[in-house]
């Protein structure tokens, strides 16, 4: 019963998926609906692989500015808006590896992993809603689970930069980390998966997994 359950919800997501890809083939304005249903996942793909997050929101918009030009050109054939969006992506990381390595040399390339490897759909919407749940924390928290986690800044400078003391910091960045793991749980119905990007957030602040 679960599983027709699901592949029912499967269908009618695929289906009403056909409907804002053909709305934004006829009006471009349309395309909205489109780069908000698809923006983490595309944004958590490409960080996933550039490891900088100044880089990944560049290339993140570079792809969706293409996706638009060719919107009219995209035909489903039973695959994914979103493997579209991950080929794209994949192009333009390639794209800007190959610049990097003729600039640094053939060595700066070897430690880039492949552009074109397979996207794990599973990973990726699991950091696309992570992503989602950091949007919604308060200002304060969300701010230091940024600069913690996707600038990778230590507790020192992040106190440095808010003009807090590492205490107050270290507590909201344990309150941020605590939130996520709720509404990660919550969303999920207890599946451990999908608490897994939380959790590896609590690894690395040293706090407890619980």
């Amino acid at each position: 019963m679960k599983a027709t359950r699901k592949e029912s919800a499967s269908q009618a997501d695929a289906a009403d998926e056909r409907l804002l890809v053909e709305a934004a083939q006829k009006d471009p304005a349309r395309f909205t609906e489109l780069y908000e249903a698809n923006f983490e996942r595309v944004y958590a793909f490409i960080l996933s692989r550039v490891r900088n997050r100044s880089d990944a929101e560049d290339l993140t918009a570079e792809v969706f500015q293409h996706a638009l030009a060719n919107i009219k050109r995209f035909e489903s054939r039973g695959v994914p808006f979103a493997a579209w969006l991950y080929r794209i992506a994949s192009n333009r990381l390639s794209d800007r590896w190959q610049r990097a390595s003729r600039e640094q040399g053939t060595a700066a390339a070897d430690d880039r992993p492949d552009p074109h490897a397979r996207a794990n759909p599973e990973e990726v919407e699991r950091r696309a809603q992570l992503f989602r749940f950091v949007a919604t924390l308060p200002a304060d928290q969300r701010r230091v689970i940024e600069m913690r986690f996707a600038e990778e800044k230590s507790i020192a400078e992040i106190a440095r930069e808010l003009k807090r003391t590492a205490g107050a910091i270290k507590q909201l960045q344990f309150r941020g980390i605590r939130a996520l793991r709720d509404r990660m749980g919550k969303a999920s119905g207890g599946d451990a998966q999908r608490k897994k990007p939380a959790k590896k957030l609590a690894a690395k602040s040293g706090e407890p997994n619980g």
